[in-house]
């Protein structure tokens, strides 16, 4: 008589912990979105102060804009 057959397969081997490292790493290696260079800890998402304050100028300036539609009527209770 045959052994009888395992119906679950084996678990998938985990990942060694150095791929979990570089993994971690890859994601922390976000960009600027003002110029492309390696985000810091500090200022993140950004490179530096300067780049903050370039992205908080173009909010207040109203270069950065969220669209809505004008045929929405306003909820005004």
């Amino acid at each position: 008589m045959p052994p009888p057959s395992d119906p679950k397969p084996p678990a998938a081997p985990k990942p060694p912990a150095a791929a979990k490292q570089a993994a971690k790493q890859a994601a922390k290696a976000k960009r600027c979105p003002i110029c492309g260079q390696p985000a810091t800890e500090a200022t993140h998402p950004f490179c530096s102060p300067r780049c903050r304050d370039v992205d908080l100028n173009r909010w207040l300036s109203g270069s950065y804009v969220i669209p809505a539609r004008d045929d929405e009527p306003d909820d005004v209770d």
